[in-house]
């Protein structure tokens, strides 16, 4: 269960989500038809030494990724092509909140002059670093990583790092969103806001609002064993009050698309066809809710 200033590693509460999140991108890279390529996802699983993160990567043909792995990789190539699309706008900076095992800074072709902000835990931070140098990758942009927890002043950090809030910036807030408690949750919009120059843009997943336990527990009953083995992500949800992250961005000057990730796995070519026929009509309607969103602040 989480507390008021919990702290973690890779291998431990909401770093083990990252450390999966990267199992099923390393497995997305190994499809024949792959939605995304990340090839630094695997060096994170091997490295952190996990079992059963390490069990899923070592049989990849043994139908480990599931439904859930189908929908990383939607959500992967959903936030790359974000950020392609922001740097055809012109924006060349670029922040990544709660970036995880995120290696977007060094497989995307950004353009030069690019600097991508890190925002995460320092030992996660610590981490990616240590095993990225060790395997002696190369950023393709100016990567600056951001030691700090989202709850604190994290944007005092970022600007000490060079964030220039008078230039448009491209946000990603990836799969973070249930983690935050609810104050924390519309503050980073609310920070996001106040940091973001005309032109700036945002994205972002809404998938964890109004899911519980019992959720979870038909999930597993209709699509699998739980991907992250014996950790139940629920246990570092908060459910409390908090805005809809669209409806607040429309209503700050921000245009706001939304899109289901059945709509984007059908775009990609990979059509999610195959769910249980007996499937609950109140999971079914929760899974077709969630939504990834994309937003640009009016010029």
């Amino acid at each position: 269960m989480r507390t008021d200033g919990d702290s973690w590693d890779i291998v431990t509460s909401v770093g083990l989500t990252a450390l999966g999140v990267a199992t099923f991108r390393a497995l997305e890279t190994l499809d024949p038809e792959p939605m995304i390529h990340d090839e630094y996802a695997a060096w994170f699983v091997e490295a952190a030494g996990e079992p059963h993160f390490l069990q899923k990567l070592d049989e990849p043909a043994a139908g480990t990724v599931g439904l859930f792995g189908r929908f990383m990789g939607v959500r992967t190539r959903f936030f790359d092509e974000f950020f392609a699309a922001a740097w055809q706008r012109g924006v060349r900076q670029a922040v990544i909140l709660a970036s995880g095992l995120d290696a977007r800074a060094y497989r995307l072709d950004w353009p030069a002059g690019t600097v991508v902000f890190e925002i995460d835990q320092p030992r996660v931070l610590e981490f990616k670093s240590k095993v990225l140098d060790e395997h002696g990758a190369v950023a393709r942009a100016d990567r600056r990583a951001v030691a700090v927890d989202l709850r604190d002043d994290w944007p005092a950090a970022l600007t000490a790092a060079g964030f220039d809030p008078r230039r448009s910036a491209a946000w990603s807030a990836e799969g973070l969103l249930p983690f935050l408690p609810g104050s924390a949750h519309d503050a980073l919009f609310e920070r996001i806001d106040s940091l973001s120059a005309p032109g700036s843009c945002v994205a972002t997943d809404d998938f964890g609002r109004g899911m519980d336990q019992r959720h979870f527990d038909m999930e597993e009953k209709f699509f699998g064993p739980n991907p992250f083995g014996n950790l139940n992500v629920h246990d570092l949800w908060y459910d409390d009050a908090r805005a809809d992250p669209g409806d607040w961005l429309a209503q700050h000057n921000w245009s706001v698309h939304r899109v289901t990730p059945f709509d984007l796995a059908a775009t990609y070519g990979r059509p999610i066809t195959d769910l249980p026929a007996e499937l609950p009509a109140e999971l079914l309607d929760r899974l077709r809710r969630a939504s990834y969103i994309s937003a640009e602040k009016h010029r």
